[in-house]
């Protein structure tokens, strides 16, 4: 099925211009484009919010879950109680191509010696084919979450493919999302309660300490901020 990228966008940005949230989450899932949307998650630090949304508008949405291979057994753990309490019945498990893995990291510390390569190898790549065939993917991105996101959208479109990217809880603060979290009644990663503000892959994420933003554990020592999944 062909798509009107163009006109799926302006229709999306009209819906976004007055809500965020949930209420964006349903006119994005009940949408004419709704079928062809996936959500991306981590099951992360705050992911349970946005999984939650998407459950209660349409349990049966796709949703890639990108297994790198470096996850914290924690994420893995998160990861299967959230898709049995929130009924989710489309979780794909995207991973990295074997072949590329042990052609380019056979000895497991790629993150060590090129953590670009690697996040894209485990992260980019990977999402980039499960992505086919879709006009657009929620994310959990925020705008307190610092940096380039800063000024983030609720509706963009990817400059290179043209992809749809809905990002309902830009407008949110960390409040907000507890709040969100308490009032539904839904698990906490395990490792927030060890200081980990953002979680991300094993190796390369480390708590948050006092007065730090929330992604200052991804990457720490590194002149990096992103995966490369999103530019900001």
């Amino acid at each position: 099925m062909t798509l009107d990228g163009a006109a799926a966008l302006e229709k999306l940005r009209e819906a976004a211009a007055e809500t965020d949230g949930l209420a964006l989450v349903r006119a994005v899932l009940t949408s004419p484009v709704g079928r062809h949307i996936a959500l991306v998650s981590s099951f992360g630090a705050e992911s349970a919010v946005l999984l939650d949304m998407v459950a209660t508008v349409e349990p049966s949405t796709p949703v890639i879950f990108l297994d790198t291979g470096k996850l914290f057994p924690e994420t893995l753990a998160h990861q299967r109680q959230l898709c049995a309490l929130l009924g989710l019945s489309d979780v794909r498990h995207v991973r990295p191509e074997p072949l590329g893995l042990a052609h380019y990291d056979g000895t497991g510390d790629l993150y060590r010696r090129d953590p670009d390569f690697c996040c894209h190898l485990r992260k980019t790549e990977p999402l980039d084919q499960a992505l086919d065939g879709f006009v657009g993917w929620i994310t959990g991105r925020k705008r307190f979450q610092g940096g380039a996101r800063a000024d983030l959208p609720l509706v963009e479109a990817e400059p290179t493919t043209g992809r749809l990217k809905i990002n309902p809880l830009a407008h949110w603060d960390l409040e907000d999302i507890r709040h969100y979290r308490r009032l539904r009644q839904l698990p906490l990663h395990p490792l927030v309660a060890k200081g980990f503000a953002s979680v991300g892959c094993r190796p390369c994420t480390s708590p948050t300490r006092p007065g730090e933003p929330p992604r200052a554990g991804r990457w720490r020592g590194l002149d990096k901020l992103e995966c490369g999944i999103h530019r900001n």
